[in-house]
């Protein structure tokens, strides 16, 4: 019977595997809700013992890994588009979606920077402060919400034209916020939330609410993952106890914003 013995071993291997899995809740959320949402996983793990998995880059990449069959339970989005693309995919569990907080976009450019304050309304705009070889470090808009948000302010202002081609595409907003913090682009455009936590960086401009749609974080389950564990921590997120955390690290209450175009 001896030659049983890695045989009997390997379903006890494959069921405490399955156990630690169970008491995992695997989160997927946006880049810029990295220290947030840490500090959020940390106390709902003291307060309840569950174990909170997290995996943070671009709403578009993480979207399109959940698409591909990555096991998240939690998505959260730095914009609807995401959402509503895994959403039409049939990835998100009915009746669980919901906006959890909100943001701001600033205009940043490094702390020993001459430059104190940026006007976004008057000409010649942006890109009368740079110099021939410098660009303004964004979230690529062609698939980052925050590069999304950047474009539609932009160009509600008339200054996406002269812009575009000036910009250092980054693949996330924490990338473009690293860029200015490095020294690497003179300016960048990235949450207020972002530039708050930067240790190098100051804002030297606010785009005007109206300059683009409202900036909404959605939650939702994931097709698979209605359980009691998942549903309870989803709830702990929309309640006061994590709002108090979103709101120390600069978020805003979805109640506060005007409603507005939903980013395309």
């Amino acid at each position: 019977m001896r030659h049983l013995a890695p045989f009997l071993v390997l379903p006890v291997i494959l069921f405490a595997s399955l156990a630690v899995r169970a008491d995992t809740i695997t989160v997927f959320a946006a880049a810029s809700l990295t220290n947030a949402m840490t500090a959020a996983a940390r106390s709902y793990e003291d307060q309840t013992g569950d174990h909170i998995q997290m995996s943070f880059a671009s709403s578009s990449t993480l979207a399109r890994q959940i698409a591909a069959g990555a096991p998240a339970d939690i998505f959260i989005s730095a914009n609807q588009k995401w959402m509503d693309w895994l959403s039409d995919q049939d990835m998100i569990a009915p009746g669980t979606r919901h906006d959890v907080v909100a943001n701001s976009l600033v205009v940043i450019t490094p702390t020993d920077s001459p430059v104190e304050t940026v006007s976004l309304t008057g000409d010649p705009g942006l890109v009368a402060l740079l110099e021939t070889d410098d660009r303004i470090a964004v979230g690529d808009p062609d698939h980052v919400p925050a590069g999304i948000y950047a474009k539609q302010a932009l160009s509600k202002l008339g200054q996406w034209e002269d812009l575009s081609p000036r910009l250092a595409r980054a693949d996330n907003v924490r990338a473009a916020l690293a860029l200015v913090e490095r020294g690497e682009a003179p300016f960048g455009i990235v949450y207020g939330t972002d530039a708050a936590i930067a240790q190098d960086v100051k804002i030297v401009a606010t785009f005007p609410k109206d300059s683009h749609p409202p900036i909404t974080y959605p939650v939702a389950l994931t097709r698979d993952a209605h359980t009691d564990r998942n549903t309870k921590f989803l709830a702990w997120l929309l309640g006061d106890d994590a709002g108090r955390i979103f709101a120390d690290y600069g978020f805003d209450p979805v109640e506060t914003l005007k409603t507005g175009t939903t980013p395309q």
